[in-house]
């Protein structure tokens, strides 16, 4: 009788390089032999947690979740947790101690090395603690098992510089790296030739790319380069640090047609005396600088940012400057973070922790804030034509609604009207839009065009294929909804950003 493969589930917490690092943990253990447990199984034979480190209550969400496995893991004889990513990198001597039945920890630098610890864990029957130093693979020359068919991250650098005092990443993370731009560009190649239409280049300051091999203007040639690969639709990047934000990259964006026009850069604090608390090594009138050359080059382009409220020493004078910055910048959306005390970093030794009811205020009245402009800057979108990636599971109303969803260029989300045609995750639809809200766009009027893509046809392989029946567990991003916040709680659980910042 034939040995029935063993399942897995990875559960991810974090930003955006914890999702990469995700998916080449699923790849990893496909190649040895695992098969992801399906949408409804109780639990897997091997569960591991992808941790992060950024939020004050992060250990607490980790040994929450794992005494819930503990009597399943007694219960079920072969069982193994393992846990990875920045806490495990952070907390590597207590993991085990506090959670004895934990069968693995691993740190950032060394993914790759996952299931030989588990298979290690198994065969000698105790835990298996290994963090290394230093990076021993780019995550990106690792197996793996993407979320999606039609989009993937590409990783060009690991690590950061920067000395931000409200930011442990750089002591998780270590210092920036960054891969030879051959490198990238061949996976992203091989990344289309299996139908994906559109990539997002992925590093913790990604425009710093280059800092590694002496030449500052890399990062715009790299960008100049992924417009040159056919059948590559659509480029992004996450997340640029103002500081190496040059002219050449705003060159690049506006010159290459499938760079969209969609910036992601965090502001963090528009006061110019918190920034430099932060060591954030720009102001207020530089960040509004390169807004303006941006919207001059991309007139269209949708902005998005990060906003921590309530750093240590924020006065009511340095939270005006922020919605200054908000109402001057206009951005698209924006991730606000309550601040909260991050053990490790400089910031949670300064004087001038502000109160938790002063921060809830704050946080209230930028939201409401950025509502406002939200809602404003969609409506200037309604009449517009727009070509939509169909994505798959971006609305969560779309089965109720008999709608499907998917994102603009500029990466709003909008809802369209189901055409009579089949449509499939990846094709692409022409629509017009109707109606905004303060978060999505609707096309009420069925598509008028619909473009079957060789990403629709992958996802339609993908699916078709017996291995795929379990839909994917999906990944806890620990970011705060965009919003009004709850009337009895913060819309957001305290944080001040992800690592990507």
């Amino acid at each position: 009788m034939p040995e029935v493969a063993r399942t897995y589930e990875v559960r991810t917490f974090g930003c955006q390089m914890n999702v990469h690092d995700s998916e080449r943990m699923s790849g990893l253990l496909e190649q040895a032999g695992y098969v992801r447990a399906g949408k409804d199984a109780e639990t897997a034979d091997v569960v591991v947690f992808n941790t992060c480190a950024v939020r004050e209550n992060a250990d607490n969400r980790l040994y929450g979740n794992l005494g819930q496995l503990a009597p399943k893991k007694a219960a079920r004889p072969g069982m193994q947790i393992a846990v990875g990513g920045c806490l495990a990198q952070k907390d590597r001597d207590t993991i085990t101690r506090r959670a004895p039945w934990v069968d693995v920890v691993f740190g950032t630098h060394n993914v790759g090395k996952l299931p030989v610890l588990l298979e290690r864990a198994r065969v000698e029957r105790e835990a298996q603690v290994e963090i290394a130093e230093s990076l021993e693979a780019f995550p990106s020359t690792l197996p793996t098992r993407r979320e999606s068919p039609y989009a993937a991250w590409v990783s060009v650098s690991v690590g950061c510089n920067n000395t931000c005092t409200f930011c442990i990443v750089p002591a998780l993370r270590g210092k920036e790296k960054d891969r030879r731009p051959g490198d990238v560009l061949a996976e992203v190649e091989a990344l289309v030739g299996e139908g994906v239409l559109e990539i997002t280049l992925l590093g913790q300051n990604v425009n710093a790319y280059g800092s590694d091999m002496g030449d500052r203007e890399a990062f715009s040639k790299l960008l100049r380069a992924c417009g040159r690969i056919e059948g590559l639709e659509r480029v992004r990047f996450t997340s640029p640090h103002p500081r190496d934000f040059t002219d050449d990259v705003i060159e690049a964006m506006a010159q290459t047609p499938n760079v969209m026009p969609q910036l992601h850069m965090p502001l963090q604090s528009g006061s110019s005396r918190l920034l430099k608390a932060m060591r954030r090594s720009y102001r207020q009138e530089r960040y509004l600088g390169i807004i303006e050359k941006v919207r001059a080059a991309m007139p269209d382009a949708a902005i998005s940012t990060d906003i921590i409220v309530g750093f240590p020493g924020e006065t009511d004078e340095d939270f005006e400057e922020t919605l200054h910055v908000v109402r001057e910048a206009r951005f698209a959306q924006a991730f606000t973070f309550q601040y909260s005390k991050r053990p490790g970093t400089p910031a949670a030794e300064m004087d001038g922790q502000v109160p938790k009811a002063v921060v809830q205020e704050r946080y209230e009245r930028l939201v409401a804030l950025q509502e406002e402009i939200s809602w404003e800057e969609n409506k200037r979108q309604v009449g517009r034509t727009v070509e939509v990636l169909v994505a798959e599971g971006e609305g969560r109303k779309d089965d109720a609604t008999r709608r499907l969803s998917g994102r603009a260029p500029d990466n709003r989300l909008v809802h369209f009207a189901r055409p009579g045609q089949p449509v499939r995750p990846g094709d692409m639809v022409t629509v017009e839009i109707s109606y905004a809200a303060p978060h999505h766009l609707l096309a009420e009027a069925p598509p008028s065009a619909v473009r079957r893509t060789r990403a629709g046809d992958a996802w339609e392989l993908r699916n078709a294929a017996p291995q795929a029946a379990a839909k994917p567990q999906g990944v806890m991003l620990g970011l705060p909804t965009i919003g009004a916040p709850a009337p009895a709680a913060p819309a957001a659980e305290p944080g001040g950003g992800c690592s990507v910042c």
